[in-house]
């Protein structure tokens, strides 16, 4: 993997995405100097909050740098052109995440940059958050190949990601949105063909119950992301009857877990009583970004690691 870029989750074979996962698993917890001289550029048009945390921790856990460009210091694609920011940092930095409205920018980026490109958000996908679920799912379940995933809300970038991961990775994959708002047809027919190879399987449920029935996992996610603030009263509407709460958890199967990628409405997606019950591994996916990304960085970045 060293060199790659990572624009979508697909970029990884079902293989690799299992090392990466290994991977993380073997470096959490511990540091070692496997980046030392090297330096990543987070490269932002939106702010966050654990993906330029997680990213910079990972970085200096691994003894390389980190180096945060925010949206008023580039203007990428207005004060300056996303290929020649691209082919800049190239001369200046070993590595760049970019977290970007369009995906297109992060391919625009990985089409002229000398270095590795990571996409650390876009409008289409998100696959550092889809690793870091992937991770906590697979130590809370202990494996991914057979497991069960009800997504409950729109079908965004993170569940594009995640459904994408999940076929990779032999799991079957169930997710319910109001209509209107369904995962892309594109990304349900690559995630299809995927999942017919892996053992795996991806359904677009007709209602909440039909896709929580009998999962291991419920997910869930803000219904208007960062950018869709004018639609948030009208998504609050279309999106009634959505908020997992105890009784839809009690659908799945008794020993699922309840996940959510953070910020959090809560109340609306899901309850106050399902984000601090037993079965929330909430804050455990927010800690496994830093170690999902680690891993990616180590892989991509080391020269002792394929």
């Amino acid at each position: 993997m060293r060199g790659r870029d990572l624009v979508s989750i697909t970029d990884l074979s079902s293989s690799e995405l299992d090392r990466v996962l290994d991977v993380a698993i073997e470096l959490k917890g511990s540091r070692q100097p496997l980046l030392t001289g090297q330096t990543l550029a987070l490269l932002f048009e939106k702010p966050s909050l654990r993906t330029r945390v997680s990213f910079h921790v990972a970085m200096r856990q691994l003894g390389g740098d980190c180096l945060y460009l925010s949206p008023p210091e580039v203007g990428l694609g207005e004060r300056e052109t996303a290929s020649d920011v691209a082919r800049v940092l190239s001369r200046y930095v070993d590595c760049i995440a970019a977290r970007t409205f369009e995906m297109a920018t992060v391919e625009e980026l990985a089409r002229h940059a000398e270095v590795p490109v990571i996409n650390a958000l876009s409008d289409e996908e998100h696959p550092c958050q889809a690793l870091a679920d992937l991770l906590t799912v697979n130590e809370r379940k202990g494996g991914l190949r057979g497991v069960e995933l009800a997504f409950i809300g729109d079908g965004n970038n993170v569940a594009n990601s995640l459904c994408l991961g999940a076929a990779m990775s032999g799991m079957h994959f169930r997710i319910a949105s109001p209509p209107g708002y369904e995962l892309h047809q594109s990304v349900a027919i690559k995630a299809e063909e995927i999942a017919a190879a892996s053992g795996g399987s991806v359904l677009l449920a007709r209602d909440v119950e039909e896709a929580i029935a009998g999962a291991d996992v419920v997910y869930t996610d803000v219904w208007a992301s960062m950018g869709q603030e004018p639609e948030a009263a009208v998504r609050r509407e279309n999106f009634a009857g959505c908020t997992v709460d105890t009784k839809l958890m009690s659908q799945a199967k008794t020993d699922a877990i309840f996940m959510h990628d953070l910020p959090a409405h809560r109340g609306e997606e899901a309850t106050d009583e399902v984000f601090e019950g037993p079965q929330s591994v909430v804050f455990d996916q927010a800690e496994n970004r830093l170690h999902a990304q680690k891993a990616l960085l180590a892989l991509i970045l080391a020269d002792d690691r394929s």
